[in-house]
């Protein structure tokens, strides 16, 4: 994974960025985009690349069929075998080994499972496909006409293999009328820096304490439990907010603008106010395409309860073929429920409601903070069912964080000292994820020119990827928790 990191960063990248600003046309740029994209994911992947070509030609295909048929039967019956059939290679290679388990399970039965590997990126590009011909068929867009193009789209390698999911109406106008600039290079390849830096000095170090207490939790005391817990809560964050950030770089350095995936989640005084903020890409997918069309809210509390439960079944359930997932997103319904109909008269759910909190009394900031850290409790809890895959396991792990389990600290300390000392990045961690480093940077940008701010900036992310660089040559630890999804 390091070796491939590095060919990535010195030699594929810097590859496509000259090739791309040496050609002079559009449909150049385009069909570079597309081959590197498919001979990226090909170099991983060289056999699952031919169910992205099936992709390609499936959705290419649905997307012409569509056209103007919204409404009619013949339209219906077309997304409906166009749905099926991008959902088919993705319960097969993801879920398939799932169900025969289980069937064997509670039937007694010895169904041989398929065993295979699951193709990096598909619930990923599988989501784009669907919401391309899901909104052709709502006229939303226009389809394709251009194959290549589509294939660009769908097989696009700075967000292919972990999000975002860039829906098709976020860059339908890129595609051909996007602008390249200097000023959006330089800041598409800083945000690159900085998410490349989230990734490898924070999540990549507070990964290895949490994997070391998670994989062997027999004698960790509670107290050792909650910190792990603590250490995941902040590793998975910064893995795939920084992924993220990489691939919206890397899409700018391009001249795509892609959207936001996070907006300090851990900030949140609400339930509700995390899932607008955390992964919100998938968060307004399962939204716009299952939990709006099933009646969303403007139906009967029952039809709504419904409507909740189906959409985070489904959300925990794209996340993995465990029981796990499945009890995580049930987890985040119920909590979701329980601020709508017990609670929502008392709780600030949204941000707006606490723009102006400087100018709050002391009381009403008390009560923001609670419920601030409560959401991080609750937040807290639901990552410890998210990171243990086995029920069996997990509650073990539980019952150890709630029954106090007492343990010599300084024992496991030095029993364990080559993963305790990554402890060390828990409080850098704790100050990004939250709202000081937002707060400095405006100060900052008030006090100084924007040349010399702009300039600040860079420094800082030249320095960061300096150090990123170096932590990546002298580790070989570099996990991405989202590449399995």
């Amino acid at each position: 994974m390091v070796f491939s990191s590095m060919v990535f960063i010195f030699v594929f990248l810097p590859a496509v960025i000259l090739l791309y600003y040496i050609f002079p046309w559009r449909a150049w740029r385009n069909t570079l985009l597309c081959v590197s994209s498919l001979f990226f994911y090909a170099w991983g992947e060289p056999i699952y690349v031919l169910i992205m070509f099936f992709s390609v030609l499936l959705n290419y295909c649905a997307g012409l069929l569509l056209q103007n048929t919204a409404g009619q039967k013949r339209g219906k019956f077309i997304l409906v075998v166009a749905v099926m059939l991008n959902l088919v290679a993705l319960i097969f290679f993801k879920y398939v080994d799932f169900f025969i388990i289980n069937i064997n399970t509670f039937f007694s039965l010895d169904i041989r499972t398929i065993g295979l590997s699951l193709p990096i990126g598909i619930s990923f590009y599988t989501f784009q496909a669907l919401s391309y011909i899901i909104d052709v068929y709502r006229r939303k867009i226009t389809p394709q006409k251009n194959p290549v193009y589509l294939a660009m789209y769908i097989a696009f390698f700075p967000q292919l293999i972990a999000g975002p999911i860039v829906r098709y109406t976020d860059i339908a106008a890129d595609i051909n009328g996007r602008k390249e600039t200097l000023e959006g290079f330089v800041s598409g390849l800083m945000k690159f820096f900085f998410g490349l830096a989230a990734k490898v000095i924070l999540a990549n170090n507070l990964a290895v304490f949490a994997d070391s207490v998670f994989s062997d939790y027999t004698d960790a005391s509670s107290l050792i439990l909650w910190i792990a817990s603590v250490s995941y809560m902040l590793q998975i964050f910064f893995d795939f907010a920084g992924y993220s950030l990489m691939a919206i770089g890397l899409g700018r350095m391009f001249g795509f603008t892609f959207p936001s995936n996070f907006n300090k989640p851990y900030t949140a005084v609400s339930i509700t106010d995390f899932w607008r903020r955390w992964h919100i890409t998938l968060s307004t997918w399962f939204r716009d395409y299952v939990y709006i069309p099933l009646g969303g809210n403007r139906c009967r509390p029952a039809r709504h309860v419904f409507n909740i439960l189906v959409t985070w079944l489904l959300t925990g359930f794209w996340h993995g073929a465990e029981w796990n997932f499945i009890l995580w997103g049930l987890y985040y319904a119920l909590f979701l429920l329980f601020e709508k109909y017990a609670f929502s008269r008392f709780l600030p759910i949204s941000t707006e409601s606490i723009q102006n909190m400087k100018d709050m009394s002391c009381r009403k900031k008390a009560v923001i903070w609670f419920y601030k850290l409560v959401t991080l409790f609750i937040v807290l809890v639901g990552w410890v069912l998210f990171r243990v895959e086995n029920i069996s396991d997990l509650l073990d792990v539980l019952r150890t964080m709630f029954s106090f389990k007492a343990g010599d600290l300084s024992l496991y300390v030095a029993e364990h000292a080559a993963s305790c000392s990554k402890l060390f990045y828990v409080i850098p961690g704790i100050i990004v994820a939250g709202s000081l480093p937002s707060y400095i940077i405006e100060k900052m940008r008030r006090s100084v020119s924007p040349n010399a701010f702009f300039a600040l900036k860079a420094a800082v992310a030249l320095v960061l990827f300096v150090i990123s660089v170096l932590f990546l040559i002298a580790s070989s630890y570099n996990p991405f928790i989202y590449f399995r999804f």
